[in-house]
């Protein structure tokens, strides 16, 4: 019997990363963990078998390091990037010439397949400075390695993510919820489904070098989406809309915290659509091209936003 592949995964540790671990798991593959602290990531080992899951230091900004980690490797996937910069961390540093190193990396080890993770929306004639980075970062990766498949999926969600987890923690504290971009809309999709497509592009089970674009089943605006996380808290918080302008004063002192809540470079974001192009339904490079039932957000949300319930598990939410 063939063997398959030794994979290495950058960025194996965070939110998307450990799903993408585990079905790869799940499909057979040996998987090298990539990521800044090794001795924090033991719990990645667990959805395989003995041996099967190896976390390895590595760190995008070290191109050395990057080498170690892809050596022997046939499938590379690199998860990792940044939202808010701090320290050595900063935009350019991860997101353009990290990305840039990992597909020089997997291009000389002579790696089969390469996966980057982007964002929807992200151009580079944006005012977001993370949006900017973000595309010259596709641009860098497509440049090394021109055959290099990449993922665009909108907001996130699942248990532990950064954007609901976050409003509903907003409701918990706050009687009056400052509303940025009431208007723009956006399509978030479930952790799970965009795991789904990275192992599947990854793999060859679906075409490689491709941009897809992954969206959930609903499109809704910022309102509505704070409206769903009142509804799944049980809380009746104010929201009030802001101007750009006003959100980003707003989001001046956040900045200065050590892990800022909000950005001025994410209230730039919230006022943008964060959806699927027409292009790309047209050719087929969505979750539903690919014959994937996108999971709703009804169906997930309310697993994990009950504990910002007043009384927790023990709330009762009116049907």
């Amino acid at each position: 019997m063939e063997q398959l592949p030794l994979v290495t995964v950058f960025g194996a540790s965070g939110f998307v990363g450990t799903q993408v671990v585990q079905f790869l798991a799940r499909r057979g593959y040996r998987i090298r963990a990539a990521v800044r602290r090794p001795d924090l990531a033991g719990h990645l080992r667990m959805p395989g078998a003995v041996g099967q899951i190896v976390p390895v230091q590595a760190n995008v900004r070290n191109a050395a390091s990057v080498m170690r980690a892809v050596e022997g490797a046939g499938i590379v996937i690199n998860l990792v990037g940044i939202g808010i910069e701090g320290g050595a961390q900063r935009f350019e540093a991860i997101n353009v010439e990290g990305a840039r190193t990992v597909a020089e990396a997997a291009r000389a080890a002579g790696a089969t397949s390469l996966v980057h993770i982007s964002g929807l929306g992200l151009t580079a004639d944006s005012d977001s400075a993370f949006a900017r980075s973000k595309a010259a970062g596709e641009e860098a990766v497509l440049a090394a390695y021109p055959q290099a498949t990449i993922v665009r999926p909108s907001v996130i969600f699942g248990p532990g993510d950064g954007f609901f987890t976050r409003m509903a923690t907003f409701a918990r504290m706050l009687p009056l919820l400052p509303l940025i971009g009431a208007d723009a809309r956006m399509q978030p999709v479930y952790v799970g489904d965009v795991a789904e497509v990275i192992v599947r592009a990854a793999t060859g089970e679906i075409k490689a070098g491709r941009v897809y674009e992954l969206g959930g089943p609903e499109i809704e605006t910022n309102r509505q989406l704070w409206q769903r996380v009142l509804r799944e808290t049980g809380r009746n918080n104010t929201l009030f809309p802001v101007s750009e302008g006003l959100g980003t004063l707003l989001a001046m002192p956040m900045g200065l915290l050590p892990k800022p809540p909000l950005t001025a470079d994410q209230v730039i974001l919230l006022g943008k659509d964060n959806v699927v192009s027409e292009a790309a339904i047209k050719e087929k490079r969505t979750l539903l091209g690919l014959g994937l039932t996108p999971v709703s957000m009804d169906t997930i949300l309310p697993t994990y936003l009950w504990r910002f319930r007043r009384n927790g598990q023990f709330e009762k939410i009116a049907a």
